[in-house]
């Protein structure tokens, strides 16, 4: 009996057959964690479209003709209205085209523009989820987004918005201390990001951290109080890609840092801590 491939292909095609065209996320860069689907996509496709965040051991062995497309702030990058154009243009062909995207596609990785310009384009395409690095990243330095009695809720935001927008950098919703905010893209504002937490009510002593190059052999991860983090981050000298997470849970983090620091056999993650004093302060405070 055969296993029904869980993608979920969209628009018209011939009775039986597949779209030629998928918006594929790659996960957050350990080749363990791409989907069955994706490796599968990877391997069967003739031309990939990949994003920078997709670490190139992912698609390397490939047949593919392989197109950079990637995009960092602050560097020269191709357009996102060109992107599309290549999309919608290699999607007409009739080649096997894979669109490859960090994490999850449609979790701020632009995937619904690209889906609404395929289907503007009548070009049938096929969606394929990815592990977001919103969960995969703190799971990968220990720390649980929800935690039954103190994490009953989830809020994930960018760090950053697009260039035009009249509040470039968002603020952090209302807190409430049940609640984990994980920030993605948000290394580069991390200081605007903490100062508007703090004016908005934010605990100093909230325990926070920032994960970078998540499930990769560089990661790296720093855990301090929300006051001293974008200071603790920058003294460890952390690099994009890079996940932030706010809230009760990221202590984890802390504990396993110092469980590391007294063992013999150091971890993957070289990481530092400032936090573990912080947590019976910042509890009292809070009435927990």
């Amino acid at each position: 009996m055969s296993t029904p491939r869980v993608t979920f292909p969209i628009g018209p095609t011939a009775a039986g057959a597949e779209p030629r065209v998928a918006l594929v996320g790659a996960g957050p860069g350990d080749p363990d964690l791409l989907t069955v689907a994706a490796a599968r996509l990877i391997a069967e496709a003739e031309d990939l479209l990949v994003d920078a965040l997709v670490p190139p051991l992912l698609y390397r062995d490939s047949p593919a003709r392989v197109i950079y497309l990637g995009k960092r702030a602050g560097r020269p990058h191709i357009s996102q209205e060109e992107i599309i154009r290549i999309l919608v243009r290699l999607g007409r062909s009739g080649r096997r085209v894979v669109r490859l995207k960090g994490g999850d596609p449609c979790l701020f990785g632009r995937g619904g523009e690209e889906m609404r310009a395929l289907e503007e384009a009548g070009v049938p395409y096929r969606l394929v989820p990815g592990v977001s690095s919103a969960l995969a990243a703190p799971a990968a330095a220990g720390i649980p987004v929800t935690e039954r009695g103190s994490a009953e809720q989830v809020l994930i935001i960018t760090g950053h918005r697009r260039r035009g927008h009249p509040c470039p950098i968002p603020r952090l919703p209302r807190y409430r201390d049940d609640r984990t905010v994980v920030i993605l893209m948000g290394l580069g504002s991390l200081g605007q990001l903490v100062e508007g937490a703090l004016e908005d009510g934010y605990p100093p002593e909230l325990p926070a951290a920032v994960i970078s190059q998540a499930t990769l052999s560089g990661q790296a991860t720093v855990a301090a109080p929300l006051a001293t983090l974008a200071a603790a981050v920058g003294r460890a000298g952390l690099t994009p890609p890079a996940t932030v997470v706010l809230g009760w849970v990221a202590h984890r983090a802390a504990e396993r840092l110092a469980r590391q620091a007294t063992s013999a056999t150091p971890a993957r993650d070289e990481t530092a801590h400032e936090l573990t004093d912080a947590i019976p302060r910042a509890q009292a405070a809070a009435g927990r």
